[in-house]
């Protein structure tokens, strides 16, 4: 069965590839495709099927054990680290090779080389950004600072080749076949440009737009409908940490300039809506067993093959196990035989754009207070398949790139502007998680986190003698209050980054009184922190949901952690909900389903579980709703950031005839009421198309969660209509095409009890029972026993490869 499912999968695909040729690239030749011996027939094969005792790897100083378990998951049990992460590197090759390469080609700017000029202007953004300068950046700082780990990367990239080189055309992933082209030579540079592509999609900023909005509604307005602090935050660090460290002193310079026209560039891709993460852990005086317990679970886009691979490493020094990154070393969110870790994105602002004035037309020198400064070229040259190379001419600054400009998503000849990230200025992320595969202790943890410098992230820590934290860590710039929310002049030196925050200072906390500590994406700390903190996308209600059930939870099991991590309560609704229905009142046609949406509505207990109908009702009705309110910010002409749902909801509440709810371009004078009545009007109608059309308009069914593969083109490599509930903004936040991208729970005893799933499987190969088998477990909330594994242990063995 599972062959002829493969076979109907490649044929759409195939199909698909002949008939769209136009987003995938040229059409491959059909013959080698069909080819018994070296064509898609040799993709159907799993795993398990062509398993090998004996791997003979060059370079190894000592043979190298893997054990498969009966989910494709490798345990690899070596010497000495060299051998580890050489095994490491041919073990994801051998079943993510294809995603290996395709995400760094990505991270590059080098999709144009495999799929035709429909990526040219992705590949120019991703350049223009800067991701492989500054990986270029991170490879000098190693050659500099850190030989080992360049050692370790280079182990790595000779496992991932020794691979590569062993396969023939036959043995290729299908997408290779389908696209036409090979595999390249891996290299450490590829694995430190994974990194910044993910400090790249987890980064956000709103300069541009908020800029716009300064002009457009005035300093008062702007900070009423965009507060850097609203009174409900409950924040990452619990808010009465006092912090014990004199601050470095910071003043704001008086008079700045600021540009002061409307600016009409496009801006730059921000993180989708739906990308967050949560995290947390619970001290020993809070669980049943008395042991701490640590859970994570990262939302991002829900792909295939998945972004997550999971592993264990083993030398005789120390065993870990969690989810590593196809192509990173070692493993990113996972556990020990003495702490466990995870991660969620810090969401701080960490770029900020400087507009550039150049000397003239040539661009060879720029303003900068009273000289001129000389500027570097740098000639990107962007292979595009089956037509010339483009050339790309990128003016580099001291600031940074100059990513708009005359040429570049800019419609004025006179507007430069110049991206200054942390992400160009020299890191070992990498080291990080080496140190934090090994670490024993809070003090290592700590140590292991000054490597860490971009993206922003919450490092949160458990150990089994019964230490909880977290840490805020990244490379942080010591701004004046409102530094970096706004586009600055780049001609005056007064708007540089003066000097970065201390380590120590970055906001931390360990073994709090609350006993526990956790983070959701919010607001990092309160306002006590003596540095100015700011972004424009912290988390409102997640954050909330998970402090308030682990304040008043006792007795905590690792089954209370699963079900908190699956909670479906939908938090934003339960404070939204009524104040619109109070605001309708009665003033609605009773024609049609209306009374049973209503009903619906009111019996609702604001879970969004995937049978329930009133989570569907109420994301339909608030996205109307939301959308009539702030309709006129689309007609400003320019990038703007709408006020966020939870700025709305306390205008709802509270002031439902402010002025703000008037539209200027109507003759009636509209308020909160008005606004709530026309989008329910706008809701019924939409939902009961939907019923007839579609039928039943239970919430699973209407929000269709899928997991798409990597080429949004291959559908048919892709899974769709999950049933699952949650949602963005809940706990459990599985949205249309975001959600948990791995669940984590551990608690440490004496030995460690792991649990962990992901969405997807361990296999890269669509062909393979091991592709997506993860995802109904994933879906309905369960986990895989995910406990370190012995070299002995043959309990659940699929089979076993020696590395000689």
């Amino acid at each position: 069965m599972k062959y002829i499912s493969f076979l109907l999968a490649l044929g759409i695909t195939i199909t698909l590839a002949i008939y769209v040729s136009k987003p995938i690239g040229p059409v491959p030749p059909i013959a080698t495709l069909i080819d018994p011996n070296h064509g898609f027939w040799q993709n159907m094969i799993s795993e398990d099927d062509l398993a090998e005792t004996e791997v003979l790897l060059e370079g190894l100083n000592s043979p190298v054990q893997i054990v498969y378990d009966k989910n494709l998951i490798p345990h690899i049990f070596a010497q000495n680290e060299e051998d580890l992460y050489k095994a490491q590197g041919y073990v994801t090759a051998k079943h993510r090779l294809w995603q290996m390469e395709f995400q760094t080609r990505a991270a590059a700017g080098r999709l144009s080389e495999i799929v035709g000029d429909v990526a040219l202007e992705l590949d120019r953004m991703t350049r223009r950004k800067g991701l492989g300068y500054g990986a270029e950046l991170g490879m000098d700082f190693l050659k500099e600072s850190d030989p080992e780990t360049l050692r370790y990367l280079e182990a790595y990239a000779s496992g991932v080749n020794q691979y590569i080189n062993s396969i023939g055309p036959g043995q290729l992933p299908v997408e290779y076949k389908i696209l036409n082209y090979r595999p390249e030579e891996w290299t450490p540079y590829k694995s430190l440009l994974l990194l910044k592509y993910m400090s790249d999609m987890l980064v956000g900023d709103r300069d541009l737009e908020y800029s716009n909005l300064r002009k457009i509604l005035g300093e008062q307005m702007l900070n009423k409908l965009y507060p850097d602090y609203p009174k409900d935050a409950d924040p990452v660090i619990e808010s009465d940490k006092v912090w014990e460290f004199e601050p470095l002193e910071i003043q704001k310079p008086d008079s700045l300039e600021y540009p002061d026209d409307l600016l009409s560039m496009k801006p730059l891709e921000q993180p989708l809506p739906g990308t967050g993460s949560n995290n947390w852990a619970v001290a020993p005086s809070k669980t049943k067993n008395g042991h701490p317990i640590l859970a994570n679970d990262p939302h991002l886009s829900l792909n295939l093959p998945s972004l997550w691979y999971a592993i264990q490493l083993t030398t005789p020094d120390y065993s870990v196990k969690g989810a590593s990154l196809p192509g990173a070393l070692g493993v990113i969110s996972g556990f020990n035989e003495n702490i466990a870790w995870g991660v969620t994105n810090a969401t701080k602002d960490a770029r900020d754009w400087y507009k550039i004035t150049f000397q003239d037309e040539q661009r060879k020198a720029y303003k900068y207070g009273d000289q001129w400064r000389p500027t570097n070229f740098r000639i990107e040259e962007i292979k595009v398949k089956d037509q010339d190379a483009f050339l790309d001419t990128v003016v580099y600054t001291h600031y940074g790139p100059v990513v708009y400009d005359k040429s570049f998503r800019s419609e004025r000849q006179d507007v430069n502007f110049a991206l200054k990230w942390t992400v160009h200025m020299g890191s070992n992320e990498q080291k990080t998680f080496l140190l934090l595969n090994k670490a024993t202790n809070h003090e290592d943890y700590n140590v292991a986190l000054d490597n860490f410098t971009a993206p922003a992230q919450n490092f949160v820590f458990a150990s089994k003698n019964g230490d909880i934290a977290m840490r805020i860590q990244g490379k942080f710039a010591l701004k004046w209050p409102e530094q970096g929310k706004f586009f600055m002049d780049g001609a005056d030196p007064r708007m540089e980054w003066q000097k970065f925050i201390p380590n120590e200072q970055n906001p931390s906390t360990l073994n709090p009184n609350r006993g526990f500590v956790a983070s959701a994406n919010q607001h990092p700390v309160a306002s006590s922190y003596p540095y100015y903190v700011f972004d424009n996308s912290y988390e409102h209600y997640r954050n909330r949901r998970i402090n308030g059930k682990l304040r008043e939870m006792e007795d905590i099991t690792v089954e209370d952690m699963k079900k908190l991590q699956f909670d479906d309560f939908y938090f934003q609704a339960s404070e939204a909900l009524p104040t619109m229905l109070n605001l309708l009142g009665g003033d609605y046609s009773k024609e049609g389903n209306t009374e049973k949406y209503i009903k619906q509505l009111k019996e609702w207990d604001y879970y969004a579980d995937p049978n329930q109908k009133a989570p569907t009702l109420y994301y339909v009705w608030w996205g109307k709703l939301y959308n009539q309110i702030w309709q006129a910010w689309d007609d400003f002409g320019v990038s703007v950031v709408k006020p966020n749902s939870y700025q709305t909801i306390q205008l709802l509440k509270n002031e439902p005839n402010d002025s703000i709810f008037d539209l200027e371009k109507t003759q009636e004078i509209e308020n909160a009421k008005s606004h709530v009545l026309k989008s329910f009007e706008m809701m019924v109608k939409e939902i009961s198309d939907w019923e007839q059309n579609e039928g039943d308009y239970a919430w699973a069914n209407f929000k269709q969660t899928s997991i798409q593969h990597l080429v949004p083109q291959f559908k048919s490599f892709s899974e769709t209509n999950v049933y699952t509930g949650g949602g963005a903004g809940i706990v459990n936040a599985t949205s249309e095409r975001h959600g948990a991208s791995w669940r984590m729970v551990v608690e440490l005893g004496d030995k460690p009890t792991a649990f962990g799933i992901y969405p997807g499987g361990q296999s890269g190969n669509p062909g393979s029972k091991y592709y997506k088998n993860f995802i109904p477990v994933w879906a309905e909330g369960n986990y895989l026993d995910f406990n370190l594994r012995s070299q002995k242990d043959t309990t659940n063995l699929l089979y076993q490869t020696t590395l000689k």
